[in-house]
């Protein structure tokens, strides 16, 4: 997703952290506001900052929103974005809203609400994921050798509610307990196809298993533990991340289909290969593994199904679904200009799923994307980064990916 003014002071490093004085040497820092007051013959922007190098001031913007992936083709809407701080910026990272909504080119009406709150001293963290779709997708088998030619796009309306809260246990490291709601209603066979369903992918997972074809929902708890040492939660140039969650579905439970566990556990880590972290190399993993009961389909771990849709460069979103899920991938990042304006990606991924129907397991298939990008800063205090990826994968699955801030 593309803000056309892009967040101001969402990301930050580790709280506390002291401020490096200014390197007289260094070429400063250009982005796209920057270059259009040059072109104008404006003066620079006033940075307003504390001594922390924070704004003490809430930051609102409400833009034009545009992007486009595989899944969603061109879209188009308005955002909303908040960065703002609960506490003393020396001691406490900021917070962020980020919400929008949009139509799309494929016939889809998204709303979203990102929030990300953290109290004074970041003693305590609440993370809101709420989402309002009318929407469509293509559905395929189960497994990593499902066959491509078993697309069929199913229509559905989809509400998630995703809320957790968290305590710091000590600096980086956070422990939570979550309320996880996700609903599909209306579910039915695109018009442009009704004939094909027998076939589908998702009409016989759910007859094998008795789930309901029209509506589907999973309703349960989490517990979850975080550690983020990263020194930006944007634009990352070096730490960790680990994100750690149990999830416990209940059937009957707010209308839930069945009783299921899932385990997920999400890593990530990042290497400057030049002191300047002009060039570095990002790394990512996660595993969704379904540990017991039946899960609905679309809740079934899948291709781009992370909380931004951005793994799987390479593929449409839900190209491949399975019980298990092992993803990695591993990016080279590389800022082309001295002042930050441009730069470049190159990245490979891989995954592998399971289907216990045809008793495929883990490892016995991957598919496997690569590609590269080009990045346009937009913001440089925030260090967001308008981006424009091109992902190739197997079977001459192919994608172009536009968004806003890095992948992972």
């Amino acid at each position: 997703m593309l803000l056309a003014c892009a967040l101001v002071a969402t990301s930050a490093g580790p709280a506390g952290a002291q401020v490096a004085p200014p390197d007289p040497n260094a070429v400063p820092i250009l982005d796209v506001f920057d270059l259009i007051r040059q072109l104008r013959h404006k003066p620079p922007r006033e940075e307003l900052e504390t001594g922390t190098g924070q704004s003490k001031k809430s930051a609102v913007t409400a833009a034009p929103v545009i992007g486009y992936n595989p899944a969603t083709g061109l879209s188009v809407g308005v955002g909303l974005s908040s960065a703002f701080f609960r506490g003393d910026p020396a001691t406490t990272r900021p917070s962020s809203l980020l919400a929008s909504l949009k139509v799309t080119t494929n016939g889809q009406l998204v709303s979203s609400a990102r929030v990300n709150v953290l109290t004074a001293d970041n003693r305590w963290r609440l993370v809101s994921d709420t989402r309002g779709y009318l929407t469509n997708q293509n559905t395929y088998g189960l497994g990593t050798d499902s066959p491509p030619g078993q697309a069929f796009n199913m229509k559905y309306d989809y509400l998630r509610l995703y809320e957790t809260v968290y305590k710091q246990v000590r600096p980086n490291l956070f422990a939570g307990v979550g309320f996880r709601y996700s609903n599909y209603s209306h579910i039915a066979p695109n018009p442009e196809n009704p004939a094909a369903m027998p076939e589908s992918g998702f009409l016989t997972y759910s007859n094998e298993f008795g789930l309901n074809l029209r509506a589907q929902t999973s309703a349960g708890a989490s517990v979850n533990a975080l550690v983020d040492s990263r020194d930006s939660s944007i634009n990352p140039s070096r730490g960790f991340y680990a994100d750690l969650r149990y999830e416990m579905y209940l059937g009957g439970f707010l209308g839930g289909a069945s009783t299921w566990q899932l385990s997920h556990s999400d890593l990530r880590t990042y290497v400057r290969l030049t002191k300047d972290a002009r060039q570095k190399l990002a790394f990512w993993f996660f595993a969704d593994l379904v540990t017991g009961g039946l899960a609905p389909y679309f809740d079934l771990p899948a291709t781009g199904d992370d909380t931004y849709a951005r793994s799987g460069r390479g593929y449409t979103q839900g190209r491949f679904r399975g019980e298990r899920m092992l993803y990695g991938e591993i990016e080279y990042r590389w800022t082309i200009t001295k002042n930050g304006l441009l730069g470049m990606v190159a990245f490979l991924n891989t995954e592998t799923l399971s289907d216990r129907e045809t008793a495929e397991r883990l490892f016995d298939s991957f598919a496997t994307g690569a590609g590269a990008g080009l990045r346009l800063m937009l913001n440089k205090r925030s260090k967001t980064n308008f981006c424009i990826d091109y992902g190739h994968g197997k079977g001459g699955s192919s994608g172009v990916y536009v968004g806003l801030q890095e992948a992972f």
